[in-house]
């Protein structure tokens, strides 16, 4: 989804010399899997994991943009399906997913949108194919859901990306090509705006709620979409990791709910450092009165005693960065800053 979480195959004949032309995938530190990265003229699968887009003109927009980065654009059979608020039926909407990594002129998958709906088909992935052919997979928001099952099923590095809907700008497409094409070991850092009239910054500031650096592996992503997923096979293994959260329109008792269910899968206590990402129109509801997001924040996250900032430019934003999910980074709270310790892919 682009704004809100609620609101969110043809083998080709030379298929065979393209997947010979690719580099064989790498093993990052740790057990990770990299895809091999993503180079212009590829061909780029384009799937609706969950929520349908109602009318054509996005569609051609969103290929467009994935055009005008240098992709060849392959939609989904069921790209513009409808099934209710979906993309199609679940078993449709699995289909293409399976599909594009099994096919080997695609060079990589990203959804064309979010929503819901993932939860819905998250069980009905072939994880055993997409650990034999791992390709860039990337969406954020509800694709959150699959994004984390990916690395945890298959040990995939999977991006917490725009999705092809998005707004291209140039900070999220520097973001984009730095990590997943051109391979770098990069510095994950919101950008500089400079007032033009006033005496201070305003604007992606960064907030840090308890100083230090950590190492370990990103995870994380939506957090409405993340607690749904406590429990679950597919829920992200938090030990020694650092977690990203952003949300979007969810009144702030319901951000406590889920940093609650959070804490008590013990997940939070694993953790080696915290970044806050935006917390879109997360307001308080009606009734006598509610904690404010600092109160809820620091009630949940200083008392692990790890590094925390808040801020980052990641979420449901314009200018947003891609963040590679199972990728092992350190953190600065102090700088507002992370480091990628090895490129995300191959």
């Amino acid at each position: 989804m682009t704004t809100s979480r609620r609101h969110l195959l043809q083998l080709g004949s030379a298929a065979g010399l393209l997947a010979a032309a690719r580099p064989a995938p790498a093993a990052a530190g740790g057990g990770a899997l990299l895809a091999p990265r993503l180079r212009p003229g590829d061909t780029l699968g384009l799937v609706s994991p969950a929520n349908a887009t109602f009318e054509r003109e996005p569609l051609k927009i969103a290929t467009e943009s994935l055009q005008a980065l240098g992709f060849k654009v392959k939609p989904g059979p069921n790209v513009a399906a409808r099934r209710g608020p979906f993309a199609g039926t679940d078993a449709q909407r699995a289909a293409d997913v399976n599909a594009m990594f099994a096919d080997d002129s695609v060079a990589g998958i990203i959804a064309m949108t979010g929503g819901s709906g993932c939860n819905r088909i998250v069980d009905k992935l072939d994880y055993e194919l997409i650990r034999r052919r791992p390709k860039f997979f990337g969406g954020f928001s509800d694709l959150t859901c699959l994004v984390n099952a990916l690395h945890r099923q298959t040990g995939l590095v999977a991006f917490h990306s725009p999705v092809a809907v998005s707004e291209w700008n140039d900070y999220s497409v520097q973001s984009f090509k730095a990590i997943v094409m051109n391979a770098e070991a990069a510095v994950l850092r919101n950008p500089v705006v400079r007032p033009a009239d006033d005496l201070v910054v305003r604007e992606e500031r960064i907030s840090t709620m308890r100083a230090g650096k950590a190492q370990g592996r990103l995870v994380g992503g939506n957090l409405t979409v993340l607690a749904s997923l406590a429990g679950t096979p597919y829920f992200p293994d938090c030990r020694g990791a650092i977690l990203f959260l952003e949300d979007i329109n969810e009144y702030i008792y319901r951000i406590d709910r889920c940093l609650s269910t959070l804490r008590l899968t013990g997940a939070l206590s694993q953790l080696a450092g915290v970044v806050l990402g935006r917390f879109t129109k997360c307001e308080p509801g009606e009734g006598y009165g509610a904690l404010t997001l600092d109160e809820v924040f620091d009630d949940y996250f200083l008392p692990l005693n790890v590094p925390v900032y808040r801020g980052a430019a990641i979420g449901h934003i314009k200018r947003k960065l891609t963040v590679p999910v199972g990728a092992m980074a350190e953190m600065d709270a102090d700088a507002g800053v992370i480091r990628l310790l090895a490129p995300a892919v191959g």
